[in-house]
């Protein structure tokens, strides 16, 4: 029983991981269409934003919660006026030029920090349960992953401001037609895209340690877990994190992580066979 309950668990602790890594991509490409091969180079800025924050001396807690996506999301803003706001509706365009600026990012993170891991320590220790030790943070984990959730669905849902993004992401001509400042509106949305990601760098900077090149061990799946999801943002990534998260842990548990990996990748090409549009483009449309 007690096993049981530990794999409990740990499914529930790869869900919200799942959900925290792809949150950010879910913003940027499920609403705005623009695919940002940069997604993991965002998540690994966020890590090291929080690592030299909590070394200048800042609390931990600011560093990760406030700080580090709060740098992330300036940086998202300032991206997306030089470079992605030329080249809406022009796919190709926004891979190519994206997947540049994650080569670069990557460089210069390599040239000023070095390849090498660097970390904090988590900052709550753990219980004993049963004669296993649980993490506290993993858990403050999950109620992070809950709470963004509950407030991005209610921000789409039921605010005005998110009621002007979906408009002018569904229709800018009419959106514009009507006052709303699309550009401003696009500029803010991937912004909140890039933020959300350095937050999910500073969450994870002390369970899994920093590093440059980290970036391409979170965008896959990211991008599987979105698409995945459907059209719905908030709901269709909560769904497709829940299952495929539980798939993948379960297969780890059975085998081994690459076997968990292989059997995410296969659960998500068996729904996208069956539901071309996603969980949410036909279970539940209208979602947010």
């Amino acid at each position: 029983m007690h096993y049981l309950l530990l794999t409990i668990i740990q499914i529930v602790d790869s869900i919200a991981e799942l959900i925290l890594v792809s949150l950010g991509l879910a913003v940027i490409f499920g609403m705005m269409r623009v695919i940002n091969l940069a997604h993991g180079e965002f998540i690994m800025l966020g890590g090291f934003t929080s690592i030299f924050a909590v070394n200048a001396g800042i609390n931990v807690w600011v560093a990760i919660l406030v700080v580090a996506p709060c740098v992330v999301g300036i940086l998202g803003m300032i991206i997306e006026r030089i470079i992605i706001r030329h080249l809406y509706g022009r796919m190709v365009y926004t891979m190519l030029a994206t997947w540049g600026l994650s080569l670069l990012l990557t460089g210069m993170a390599t040239t000023s920090f070095g390849n090498r891991v660097q970390g904090i320590s988590a900052p709550l220790g753990s219980v004993d349960f049963a004669g296993f030790s649980i993490s506290l943070y993993n858990q403050l984990m999950v109620v992070v992953c809950l709470i963004l959730l509950v407030g991005g669905y209610a921000l789409l849902r039921y605010t005005r401001l998110g009621l002007i993004a979906r408009a002018t992401m569904q229709n800018p001509e009419m959106a514009a037609s009507m006052g709303i400042n699309r550009s401003r509106v696009f500029a803010m949305t991937f912004s909140l895209g890039a933020a959300l990601s350095g937050l999910t760098g500073a969450l994870l900077a002390p369970l899994s340690g920093v590093v440059p090149t980290m970036g391409a061990a979170y965008v896959s799946k990211a991008f599987i877990t979105v698409i995945t999801g459907g059209a719905s943002v908030i709901t269709g990534t909560g769904l497709s994190a829940a299952l495929l998260g539980s798939i993948g842990t379960v297969t780890t548990f059975l085998s081994n992580p690459i076997f968990g990996d292989i059997a995410l990748l296969a659960a998500a090409l068996v729904l996208l066979r069956i539901l071309p549009t996603g969980i949410t483009g036909k279970i539940f449309r209208g979602a947010s």
